[in-house]
C-alpha cells in the first residue's frame, strides 16, 4: 500500500511542475486524497459492503469535490490535476498513467444496467471540462481537448476536440513524414511550434503542409542542380539565406502564451 502511495506522489512530480516537495503533495493535493479514498471504497465495494463503500465515496466527494463511484476501476499512477467537479461513473475503467483535469465527466448515456461508462486506456489525457459519455473505448495515448463532448470511440494516439467531438488522427511517433518535416524546419532555421503532437489544430496542419511543400521544392531544386552539373554546367546553387531566431521570437512568444492560456 505504501509503495503505491509513493508511486502516486512520484507521478505528481512527473506531471505537475508546480509540485515543490513530497510533504506539500501529500497534504495539499485533493486529487491524491480522492484516489486513496477511492481505493478504500472500491475494496469495500468488491467485498459487497456497498453502503459503507458509498459512504466513503460520499465523504471523499465532500472533502475533495471529486466524485468517483466506488465501482469504478482505476489503474496505477492515475493523476487528477486540480480536480474540482470531476465525476467518474460506476462502470468506468481507467488504465495506467491516465490524467484528468478539473470538471471532467466520465458518464453514461443510458439508464440500462451493465456497462454504461467509458474505458480509458493507458496514458489518456482528458482536458478541463470535457465530457466523455458512453460505453466505448478511448485508445492508449489519446487526448481529449478541453470542453469536448465525446460520445464515440477515440483511436489510440488520436485527439478529440469540439462539440460534438471530432477525431484528429495523429501520426505515429517516428513517422517518416514527421521526420521529413522536422528536418526541413531545422534546415530553414524555423522552430515549428505548431507541429507539437499536443496541438493538432488548423495552424499545425498549415505549417505541416508548408513544410511538406518546401521539402518537395528543395528536392526538386537539388535534382535540377545535379542534372545541370552532369550536362557540364558550372552552375552552383547558392546557400539558403539564414533565418534569424529573433525574427521568430514574437511568433514563439504568442504561441507559448496561447498554450499557457489553454492550460
Amino acid at each position: 500500500m505504501f509503495e503505491r502511495m509513493r508511486e502516486d506522489i512520484r507521478s505528481v512530480f512527473h506531471r505537475d511542475p508546480a509540485a515543490r516537495n513530497a510533504f506539500e503533495v501529500l497534504t495539499c493535493y485533493p486529487g491524491l486524497h480522492a484516489i486513496w479514498l477511492h481505493r478504500i471504497a472500491h475494496a469495500l465495494w468488491r467485498r459487497q459492503w456497498k453502503w459503507l463503500a458509498r459512504s466513503v465515496s460520499n465523504f471523499s466527494r465532500w472533502l475533495t469535490g471529486i466524485e468517483i463511484h466506488p465501482g469504478a476501476r482505476i489503474g496505477r499512477r492515475f493523476f487528477i490535476d486540480h480536480g474540482m467537479g470531476i465525476v467518474i461513473g460506476e462502470t468506468a475503467e481507467l488504465g495506467d498513467d491516465v490524467t484528468l483535469y478539473q470538471g471532467v465527466t466520465l458518464g453514461g448515456t443510458s439508464w440500462n444496467a451493465g456497462k454504461r461508462h467509458p474505458t480509458l486506456e493507458n496514458g489518456v489525457v482528458v482536458g478541463a471540462g470535457a465530457k466523455v459519455l458512453g460505453p466505448f473505448v478511448v485508445g492508449a495515448g489519446a487526448k481529449i481537448g478541453s470542453n469536448a463532448v465525446v460520445t464515440k470511440a477515440v483511436p489510440a494516439g488520436a485527439t478529440a476536440v469540439g462539440i460534438p467531438a471530432k477525431i484528429i488522427t495523429q501520426e505515429a511517433p517516428g513517422d517518416e513524414q514527421d521526420a521529413k518535416r522536422k528536418a526541413m524546419a531545422e534546415k530553414i532555421g524555423f522552430d515549428a511550434y505548431g507541429m507539437a503532437g499536443e496541438m493538432p489544430d488548423p495552424m499545425a496542419r498549415a505549417v505541416g503542409q508548408l513544410l511538406d511543400h518546401l521539402h518537395a521544392v528543395d528536392g526538386r531544386l537539388e535534382g535540377m542542380s545535379a542534372a545541370l552539373t552532369q550536362l557540364g554546367s558550372d552552375y552552383r546553387g547558392k546557400d539558403l539565406p539564414e533565418l534569424r531566431d529573433e525574427d521568430f521570437d514574437c511568433v514563439k512568444g504568442e504561441a507559448q502564451a496561447e498554450r499557457a492560456a489553454n492550460g
